[in-house]
């Protein structure tokens, strides 16, 4: 298949599982059908981390106009791509790992590339719920949007996990505190 063919199916998947519709996940496995196969669906998944870098982008832009331009903001953004970076291929290594120790190792490519796609519905929606305060919303309003999509995209990647896995929900939670985890500790670790 395609590189366009398997990111309209990875989105069009990923945006069906936003919305509780559980035949995404076939949608986004379509990329994963010999002569293919599931690791090489896996890899083009990591497209989805170019796809997702700009609301990124956006939200610390948008995170700037409510606090202030830090004063290196090269240096400030430089760090938060690295830390993306490192962040989402991290979580794909160590879910390998985790994985194993569950006896779905062979379900990880399948999931890596649901989990990839997903992330840039996730990207989307935090992106989405930033907004109120670039318009400057009163705090409660941008407190509630920030807790909703937030609220949201946690959900998506339980859904998600759960599916891919066929994970009780208490394993799937589990993974998705695991990601969280990698994130905030790198997050922590570089001062962002």
């Amino acid at each position: 298949m395609a590189l366009s063919g398997a990111v309209a199916n990875g989105l069009s998947g990923a945006f069906l599982l936003a919305r509780g519709r559980a035949d995404g996940l076939a949608r986004v496995q379509r990329d994963s059908a010999p002569p293919a196969g599931a690791e090489s669906a896996a890899l083009r998944s990591f497209w989805a981390m170019a796809i997702s870098a700009p609301a990124l982008v956006g939200m610390r832009l948008i995170d700037w106009a409510a606090s202030g331009v830090p004063a290196r903001p090269a240096h400030a953004l430089a760090l938060d791509l690295l830390v993306f970076v490192v962040g989402w291929t991290g979580y794909a290594v160590l879910s390998r790992t985790v994985l194993e120790r569950l006896g779905r190792a062979r379900r990880w490519a399948g999931y890596i590339a649901v989990w990839n796609w997903c992330n840039v519905v996730q990207y989307a929606l935090l992106l989405a719920g930033s907004l109120p305060v670039l318009f400057h919303a009163p705090e409660p309003v941008s407190q509630a949007s920030a807790l909703v999509v937030l609220g949201w995209a946690l959900w998506l990647e339980w859904f998600a996990t759960k599916l891919a896995l066929d994970l009780s929900g208490v394993a799937a939670a589990g993974l998705v505190m695991l990601d969280l985890s990698v994130g905030l500790l790198l997050a922590a670790v570089a001062g962002v």
